[in-house]
């Protein structure tokens, strides 16, 4: 006897969810988490690079953790949330094609690689941005399918609105796909002439004012920043197949993995061919997928800076439409079905081991002048040893430095902030320019730490005129498992004599 779809729903959610609090806890932190880890020692209304939400869950985790700071603590929020999109996605889905559908699209979640194993366990914008976008698309597939003109769904429409605005830029493309509905689905122009979709607005707008303020106060940082990634490029080759396009294409079959996107995108080929003929719901779900897609789209054209996951939220109202596929295909070939799934669910399996033995063991060797896709989740814990055994935590009077901001994220978390940690870099520091000032050094000793590159020549080349001298690097390795597999160079940089810039993302 087959279990009721939406008692196996539950059992998916809590065994999913018991697996990735196992997979946050065995995992150094990334770049950008280390990083993320930072927005709760600096608090404020905004960042350089991300709305507020991600400090807000990094600060939830270390509460429930009582303190500890842990990959396991600052990640903890992120997973627990991650069940409430599970959630959401499948009572949407069952609210308009049934459980069965419902089930198999939430399957299909947590089979595609970026959100079951990135967004879904990591400490990164994207895991609220995901539970928040897919409020919104549920409450707004209310608002104008299922109870049009209804105030409460406009309501939670402005919720999940004003939530995804505090977790990701991207949210401004959420709305823009339900107007595109209303504005080519005949008799539903009349939808604006109601309250529920200005209250919806005004809502989202509000919990985006903390971004707005912290701009303001910091001459729009984030907005030409981010701006600036999307539009960098004004001379692109003419060719169509330049970087951003291909990116555009790849990035999320890579990131969700080919069993997914091909399925994701038959439905999408299907709608458009049908276009005339669809429901109202399948119509709007086009409209919502649209929005974003086409919008990176266009990007793509405009900058070879594209990043490989963002156009992956415009496939998120399709995972819907690819449930009720789903089903209809296990009722024709049921024992494909199970095989296919069987494969799925052991590929990913295998995968999770895979990244789990290189970033903590590093049994895969890449020749020299490979970058090893791992590394960045590897080896700082023993960098934060080695500084401890040696006593520079001890010393009065110093900081700790990096010349890239990630590496400086991962220092701090190593040394879990014991002493400063700034950025030493022309170009780019991103909210290091903003968490200290350059005359905070001053007359102080700098530990600058630099993990496999440049050669001293060039560190004294760039830093030397700010101190009063650089002492000979310290060697030692970066180690994962007792292995070693990078090396790091410390530099004792005695009093520094003058600020140093910091770069030019800090505001004019």
């Amino acid at each position: 006897m087959s279990i009721e779809p939406g008692r196996a729903a539950r059992w998916l959610i809590a065994g999913t969810t018991a697996i990735r609090l196992l997979w946050a806890a065995v995992l150094e932190p990334s770049n950008d988490e280390s990083y993320h880890w930072l927005y709760h020692i600096h608090p404020d209304l905004s960042f350089y690079d991300h709305p507020p939400m991600t400090m807000v869950l990094v600060k939830l985790g270390l509460l429930l953790c009582g303190g500890w700071v842990h990959a396991f603590s600052i990640r903890l929020a992120f997973v627990l949330l991650f069940a409430g999109t599970q959630e959401i996605l499948y009572r949407w889905t069952d609210r308009w094609f049934g459980p069965r559908p419902a089930f198999a699209a939430l399957l299909a979640l947590n089979l595609s690689g970026y959100y079951t194993a990135f967004a879904g366990t990591f400490a990164v914008p994207d895991g609220p941005f995901l539970f928040f976008a897919l409020l919104t698309y549920w409450q707004l597939t209310e608002a104008l399918v299922g109870r049009p003109g209804s105030l409460r769904s406009w309501f939670w429409v402005g919720v999940g609105f004003a939530g995804a605005m505090l977790s990701k830029y991207h949210a401004v493309f959420l709305p823009a796909g339900a107007l595109l509905y209303i504005l080519i689905t005949p008799g539903q122009r009349r939808i604006l002439r109601t309250p529920g979709p200005y209250l919806a607005t005004l809502m989202g707008a509000a919990g985006f004012l903390p971004v707005l303020i912290w701009n303001a106060e910091h001459d729009w940082a984030s907005f030409r920043f981010q701006g600036g990634r999307a539009s960098d490029d004004p001379a692109l080759p003419a060719d169509f197949f330049h970087e951003g396009p291909l990116k555009f294409l790849f990035g999320p079959i890579l990131y969700l993995l080919p069993w997914i996107w091909f399925w994701l995108v038959v439905e999408w080929v299907r709608c458009i061919r049908n276009f005339g003929r669809l429901d109202p719901i399948r119509r709007l779900l086009f409209c919502l997928s649209a929005s974003p897609l086409l919008f990176f789209l266009a990007v793509s054209f405009r900058s070879k800076n594209v990043l490989l996951h963002w156009p992956l939220i415009g496939f998120a109202p399709f995972y819907l439409l690819l449930g009720v596929n789903w089903v209809r295909l296990r009722d024709r070939h049921p024992k494909a079905a199970r095989w296919f799934v069987g494969f799925w669910v052991g590929s990913i399996l295998v995968l999770a081991a895979l990244i789990v033995g290189q970033v903590r063991y590093g049994v895969l060797r890449f020749p020299p002048g490979a970058k090893d896709p791992a590394a960045d989740l590897s080896g700082w814990e023993s960098v934060g040893e080695e500084i401890e055994a040696r006593g520079w935590l001890q010393e009065d009077g110093v900081f700790f430095v990096t010349n890239r901001w990630y590496d400086s994220g991962q220092l701090a978390f190593a040394i879990r902030n014991r002493k400063p940690t700034a950025c030493y870099n022309s170009i780019d520091t991103r909210g290091f320019a903003f968490w200290s000032k350059p005359d905070d050094y001053l007359g102080k000793t700098g530990y600058m730490v630099i993990a496999d590159e440049p050669y001293e020549a060039e560190i004294r080349r760039e830093f030397e005129e700010f101190f009063e001298r650089i002492d000979p690097p310290v060697v030692f390795p970066m180690t994962r498992g007792g292995r070693p597999f990078r090396t790091v160079r410390v530099y004792r940089c005695v009093n520094q004599l003058k600020p140093y810039p910091f770069s030019n993302t800090r505001p004019r």
